[in-house]
């Protein structure tokens, strides 16, 4: 476990397709990207000027990985209110939107149809799943391909041609080399947004922290106390965090907007656990669903479901600065070996010409 990520795919008009993995694909997509660089250009399309600053980093990422394959002058961004006038213009050879097509303003099919008449192969990757699954229906009859960042919300698409794609981490925003000088000064650290399913795992484990330098960090988690802060911050200061801390606390989330026919749980880790690992930080992740050893081994990402198996971990890794270290160290090696979004561009090359879109 934990060494090789299977890409699973449902395609209901073509049962016999067999499994992609990210580990199979260097040689086929550095053939690929010699043709494709003087072929064709990429690009890369989000939705409009309502999207988050999330959504705006992953952008940027995904961006960075199609460059590392492709060349930086063969990829091309835009948003979605100027992508139809773009296409018509700069005529792509793949057309790759990302983010979240749950806002009306996330209305794709005149990008597809204009991508369609350039001759462009159209991809769309749903960085929000599974918490938009009941909207699907507005990107379905549009697309040639679509990839979820949920393995399991796959099976919620009726098209021929959806594959399972997590998201990950990006060298160029999120990779720091472990500096082993640098204090840490935070014993357990988290930040996020406080959903409700957070507040309850970390009711359990308050009792565990209550002797610790601690920093929760997320709108909603004020009401907690000292140690606890509702604040917002940006991606330069959280990977500082990240280095400045012994342990980081990775709690899933579960959040439902446009979910509700299915109540379809997250069934895979979602991208700051390999954002954090990138950065260098010594993650205890809450299991709970999240098949977190088809990604990473025990020694590289430990787990914990209770808090008497949360107080274990705790005695065990701050008494060892070492452990940490090495712990840490494990888990960011793995990243940048498997779980890039260079390899994830590598792997969606590979799905197209397992589907016959490239030859």
């Amino acid at each position: 476990m934990g060494k090789k990520m299977a890409v699973k795919t449902t395609r209901k008009k073509t049962p016999t397709q067999t499994k992609a993995s990210s580990t199979t694909i260097k040689e086929t997509a550095t053939i690929k990207v010699t043709n494709d660089k003087m072929s064709g250009k990429i690009m890369v399309c989000s939705g409009g000027r309502y999207e988050s600053q999330a959504n705006a980093q992953i952008r940027e990422a995904i961006m960075s990985g199609w460059e590392n394959v492709f060349g930086e002058g063969n990829v091309i961004s835009t948003n979605i209110a100027g992508a139809a006038a773009a296409i018509e213009y700069i005529k792509p050879k793949i057309v790759f939107s990302i983010g979240s097509y749950l806002p009306e303003s996330t209305y794709f099919g005149e990008v597809c149809q204009k991508a369609k008449e350039v001759g462009a192969i159209t991809i769309f990757w749903a960085t929000e799943d599974p918490y938009e699954q009941d909207a699907n229906y507005r990107i379905i009859d549009d697309f040639d391909v679509i990839l979820s960042c949920d393995r399991w919300g796959v099976n919620f698409y009726e098209h021929p041609h959806v594959h399972f794609l997590p998201l990950a981490a990006c060298e160029k925003l999120h990779y720091r080399p472990l500096d082993e000088t640098m204090e840490k000064n935070i014993d357990v650290m988290f930040c996020g947004v406080a959903f409700g399913s957070r507040k309850d795992v970390m009711r359990s484990i308050r009792p565990a922290l209550s002797d610790l330098n601690i920093k929760i960090v997320g709108p909603g988690w004020g009401e907690f106390g000292i140690g606890f802060s509702d604040a917002r911050i940006e991606k330069d200061q959280l990977v500082e965090l990240y280095q400045r801390s012994k342990i980081v606390l990775n709690l899933g989330r579960s959040l439902h907007f446009e979910n509700k026919r299915f109540i379809i749980m997250p069934s895979n880790p979602g991208p700051r656990t390999f954002e954090a690992a990138a950065a260098g930080a010594m993650q205890l992740f809450h299991e709970d669903n999240y098949a977190i050893h088809d990604f990473y081994e025990r020694d590289e990402l430990p787990v914990f479901s209770t808090r008497y198996d949360f107080q274990q971990l705790l005695d065990k890794y701050l008494n060892d600065p070492k452990l940490i270290l090495d712990t840490a160290k494990k888990a960011q090696a793995r990243t940048l070996k498997d779980h890039t979004y260079t390899k994830r561009i590598e792997t969606v090359l590979q799905i197209l010409k397992q589907d016959g879109f490239l030859s």
